[in-house]
């Protein structure tokens, strides 16, 4: 303590449980200044993996679908989760194979760079399928 005090800096308890316990000699409030600076770097560099939502129908046009897969390769570039959900509208229902076939070929094109997180369920009216991106 006398040493801490003869140097102008504060005498910080290391290791209070160890034989005899383990103190250092420093300048605590730059220590903890230090400490935080740290913590909010590491804050900075780290990504909150968000989930993008697509919206199709199960007729959607060749055009139509050509955008939300460029904008769906997109997210994937980005390093977020897409959910990709087909609407069905009316009589639409009772032709639920032809959504899960687009499902599937927008499964088979993402392949290489996306893998199927959430396979395709169908929620009330609509299907939804989770995919993420592959690191």
């Amino acid at each position: 303590m006398e040493i801490a005090t003869e140097a102008g800096l504060d005498l910080v308890e290391i290791q209070p449980h160890a034989n005899p316990p383990v103190c250092k000699i420093l300048d605590y409030g730059r220590y903890k200044y230090q400490a935080q600076k740290k913590a909010a770097e590491t804050r900075k560099k780290q990504k909150v993996v968000e989930i993008k939502e697509i919206k199709m129908r199960p007729n959607i046009d060749t055009h139509d679908y050509e955008v939300k897969m460029k904008s769906m390769l997109r997210f994937f570039g980005e390093g977020d989760k897409v959910k990709v959900t087909l609407r069905f509208r009316g009589r639409e229902m009772a032709h639920q194979d032809l959504g899960m076939n687009l499902l599937n070929k927008v499964r088979e094109e993402t392949a290489e760079i996306a893998k199927v997180e959430a396979s395709p369920k169908l929620e009330g009216r609509q299907m939804v399928m989770i995919l993420a991106p592959i690191k």
